[in-house]
């Protein structure tokens, strides 16, 4: 036992070993000509080797590798497969390459993984990790070889991708057999690229004796020039040749060569294979022949492997390490006190294959058949799966899925997870409860909720009425779906399922159930009874350890409770709770990315109540592309209007409605009325302080549409609508100077809220009501409002939702207290406010410098791209970024990437300074740039 555990600890997937450079003595291949050319290109965007296999290229890479490390580059490598054609394992490697060098590089971007792979979660899955490169303090190479294998058109697009938003650190270098397929001519004309084709990697030949020499030590300087003609300086026939020679003809170095082949022979790809067949394989044993044969199949092999294929325990122990001193094209790639690990050349295991593709077919399964089970029993499940599929057992490889799906969403490996399901036959997915539900999950997880409903449809009505262990587990799936679509109603009609838990229900079922069932109560207003669920539960373990990650995990459980608190209001007490949640999460990764975004967003919402501005930007701005993909509507909903209002309070007009506008596009795309709700009555305030009668206007009429016939009294989010649309048409009786029909909505709104026990919605109504008492001349009332309005808001910790209620508010509040008698609690609160007000006044004034001066305008227009140069024309006619992204036919996550740039190049921090800059500087009139009525 103790032997197959270290065994397994050695063990490299193929995936992980291709994330690692080969083990190859690259310094035998001296490149001093090449390596100069690519040291002093290390600063391009752009580098491309390309050659046919055997050209040098990888051995070429690890030398200038090694060149890199002293000059302060990291180096990334991935090494790629035919695999990488699948756009979830494409993204989890390039993730997991850069990882390498340090995790922190593709977190943001693994926490996106298993959300889907449609063109926009793939784009905010590559902003992400492009972010993250952004921040490494370091210039980071990567290094992708065997590019050729690159064929999906979505892949190749992200490879395009990746070249275009590169920021200044990153140097791509890719290694391939035919023409990379990506676009090089903007980078070729700014001098950003290095091209290195087969005339390049062709060895000379005074590197090619070089290298001989250095293989066979005692080769005449004739042989090796021959040897240079016959290969034209192809590194791999050298290797062909070379091997050939310490075969066989060890003690006639000096005979001729003449025999060997011929030019075009060597350059045939065909003749590799030959030569395989011809030089190689009458040089292995039968049995070696045959087991090499077995293994060509499996990516690497072991002495267990072998075993398990049926080799005889004494050949096993000698005949890799034979082959390798023979170079006979195996190659050792890890060791450990219990044996070594192997992998074959590439092109001699294409031959292999072939010989094994040759066999019966049902000598192949039963090779893959062992196969399946050697990985099975050493948890690499995803080639365990694979060879049982091969091996013709696709019933037992689905019931394998369903026994590891649970252990795989633990971990995180939802992307991984997917990609198994998708090799299943459609037939042995339909045949399973188990695999439709996860493949209802799965579609839920990638927020394709028609998708994820028409699964659960179909499942509902093949489950037998008393099968209750089943009717929960769906009824777990429903109500997420319903949380996810804000419908508390969906929630409820399954409530009385998820009370009854069934004896057979693990832990997760129980900590999903807890989550869903505090978020019903909490939106129903009954906050103690939420957090109760969460309280008097018992630990949730799996296999006797607490289950953290997940959003079943006791991680999320306290995000619940910390969002419980914030609807009240009662920020001081989510405050604890979601710091420490996060402290924990983003020590977890993936497996806790849902209770990070939660806990990041109820954080975020926090320091905007305490008026710690700018640490409420920094920290939501960077999550917001993983917060959409991965939380719920609550979180997402914190977080826009968070970030609106940050900039709005800095006096960045445009990027304060362009959140709102994000928030109400994100509405509308799921459905989602309160969030449109939500910024309608945000953008009806706005406008309104801007002086835009007519557009607040319109926007109130869109949001009164949207609220009517809902009462606030109205059980779950719906109610919040009804709330917001009042508050929206009590600011335009504000406006209108209607103070009496404000003041009667105040009065109706304010015992509605206390109901529901939304205090700081109350709060905020307590302080318009005084502030409509003090227009109206209700003096005897106006202090009552205010002294109520403090108690509360200094008991919950308020800034901003009091700063926030109205125009003049904190003056009404100063001269309140500064009538009454002495309160000291009072005083000291209002205190905190007026600083809280002045701090905020001396961080943002009204008007910020904009740097300029002679020749800054062309300075400035040079920096920017073409694309960008596009971006910034319509960017100083006030559009929108949908708009922009129609206008230039390019996606919104697109458009916030260049945006990203300019704001950089600049010198800016949001539209509204990137608008004022390019006014000094007079670009935003330069040129005719794009039409508004463009493409669309």
């Amino acid at each position: 036992m103790e032997s197959s555990q270290s065994q397994v600890a050695f063990l490299l997937s193929e995936a992980e070993q291709r994330l690692q450079p080969p083990r190859m003595d690259a310094r035998v291949l001296a490149r001093e000509r090449l390596l100069t050319q690519l040291t002093e290109a290390r600063r391009r965007r752009c580098l491309i080797l390309e050659g046919p296999a055997g050209s040098g290229k990888t051995a070429l890479l690890l030398a200038w590798r090694r060149a890199l490390l002293p000059l302060s580059f990291d180096v990334a490598w991935l090494t790629l497969a035919p695999e990488d054609n699948d756009m979830s394992r494409w993204l989890d490697d390039i993730a997991s390459s850069l990882a390498q060098v340090d995790p922190a590089i593709p977190h943001e971007a693994a926490l996106l993984s298993g959300r889907g792979t449609d063109d926009e979660a793939v784009e905010r899955s590559l902003v992400a990790l492009v972010s993250g490169i952004g921040r490494h303090p370091r210039h980071l190479t990567l290094m992708l070889d065997d590019a050729h294998h690159i064929v999906d058109l979505q892949v190749r697009e992200t490879l395009q991708w990746l070249l275009d938003y590169a920021p200044p650190n990153l140097h791509i270098v890719m290694a391939s057999r035919i023409a990379v397929p990506v676009s090089l001519g903007r980078l070729r004309d700014a001098g950003q690229s290095l091209e290195l084709s087969m005339r390049d990697l062709r060895l000379t030949a005074e590197e090619s004796e070089a290298f001989l020499k250095a293989k066979v030590s005692d080769l005449e300087r004739r042989d090796a020039l021959k040897m240079h003609e016959l290969t034209d300086g192809w590194v791999a026939g050298l290797l062909l040749l070379v091997a050939h020679l310490r075969r066989g003809e060890r003690g006639a170095q000096g005979a001729p060569l003449s025999g060997h082949s011929t030019r075009s022979h060597f350059l045939d790809a065909r003749g590799v294979a030959d030569y395989f067949e011809r030089e190689v394989v009458p040089q292995l044993s039968a049995e070696e022949l045959d087991l090499l044969v077995r293994l060509a199949p499996c990516t690497i092999f072991c002495a267990s492997l072998c075993v398990a294929l049926g080799a005889d325990p004494e050949l096993h122990g000698r005949m890799p390490g034979r082959l390798e001193c023979d170079n006979l094209f195996v190659e050792s790639i890890a060791s450990s006190g219990s044996g070594q690990w192997y992998r074959l050349n590439p092109l001699f295991r294409e031959t292999l294959l072939q010989r094994f593709r040759a066999w019966p077919l049902e000598q192949q399964r039963e090779v893959h058949h062992r196969a399946w089970r050697w990985f099975r029993e050493h948890d690499r499940h995803d080639e365990a799966i694979r060879h049982a599929l091969l091996a013709g057992e696709t019933a037992t490889a689905a019931d394998q899925v369903v026994q590891v799906a649970q252990q795989m969403q633990i971990r995180g490996d939802l992307r991984k997870l997917a990609a198994i399901i998708r090799m299943l036959p459609a037939a042995e997915i339909e045949a399973r409860f188990g695999l439709r539900l996860w493949n209802a999950r799965l579609k839920l997880y990638a927020r394709d909720f028609e998708a994820c409903e028409a699964i659960l449809d179909g499942l509902l009505a093949d489950v037998a009425p008393d099968d209750h262990g089943a009717r929960y587990r769906l009824a777990i799936t429903q109500a997420t779906l319903s949380v996810q679509r804000d419908d508390s109603d969906g929630v409820s009609a399954v409530e009385e399922c998820l009370l009854h838990v069934p004896a057979e229900i693990d832990s997760i079922g129980v900590g999903g159930r807890n989550n869903i069932l505090s978020w019903l109560y909490m939106h129903a207003g009954e906050y103690e009874r939420a957090r109760a669920i969460q309280t008097d539960s018992p630990a949730l373990l799996v296999n006797g350890v607490e289950l953290m990650g997940t959003p079943a995990g006791m991680l999320y459980g306290k995000c619940v409770m910390g969002l419980s608190f914030s609807l009240e209001g009662r920020f001081l007490q989510a405050e604890r709770i979601c710091r420490d949640v996060m402290a924990e999460a983003d020590r977890r990764g993936r497996e806790a990315a849902e209770a990070a975004s939660l806990a990041a967003a109820l954080l975020g919402e926090v320091l905007y109540e305490f008026n710690e501005l700018d640490a409420c930007r920094r920290l939501l701005e960077e999550r917001i592309e993983v917060l959409e993909r991965v939380s719920i509507p609550d979180a997402v909903l914190r977080v826009l209007t968070a970030l609106s209002s940050v900039h709005w309070i800095a006096g960045h007009e445009m990027d304060s409605f362009a959140w709102l506008e994000r928030l109400e596009e994100y509405g509308r795309k799921y459905r989602l009325n309160r969030l449109v709700a939500h910024s309608l009555a945000d953008q009806v305030q706005r406008h309104l302080q801007r002086g835009r009668t007519s557009d607040a206007q319109a926007a109130l009429e869109r949001l009164d549409n949207i609220a009517e016939g809902i009462a606030v009294e109205r059980p779950g989010p719906l109610g919040h609508v009804a709330v917001h649309a009042a508050r929206a048409n009590i600011l335009w009786a504000f406006a209108h100077g209607n103070h009496e029909a404000a003041s009667a909505r105040i009065d109706r709104l304010i015992p509605a809220c206390e109901a529901r026990g939304w205090q700081r919605h109350t709060t905020h109504f307590q302080l318009l009501g005084a502030l409509a008492h003090s227009s109206l001349g209700r003096t005897h009332a106006v202090a009552p409002a205010v002294t109520a309005a403090l108690r509360r808001g200094h008991r919950l910790g308020l800034v901003r939702s009091v700063l926030d209620a109205g125009p003049g508010v904190l003056e009404l509040i100063t001269r309140v207290v500064q009538g009454e008698p002495a309160d000291t609690v009072l005083s000291f609160y209002v205190g905190r406010l007026q600083a809280a007000h002045s701090m905020t006044d001396s961080v943002y004034p009204a008007q910020r410098p904009v740097a300029g001066g002679p020749g800054a305008q062309q300075k400035t227009s040079m920096m920017l791209s073409e694309r960008e140069a596009d971006v910034v024309h319509l960017l100083a006619q006030a559009m929108p970024n949908k708009r922009i992204a129609r206008t230039l036919a390019i996606s919104p996550e697109t458009v916030k990437w260049h945006l990203k740039n300019i704001y950089g190049k600049l010198g800016v921090s949001s539209r509204d300074e990137a608008v004022a800059r390019l006014r000094d500087l007079n670009l935003g009139s330069a040129g005719a740039g794009p039409s508004p009525d463009g493409p669309a």
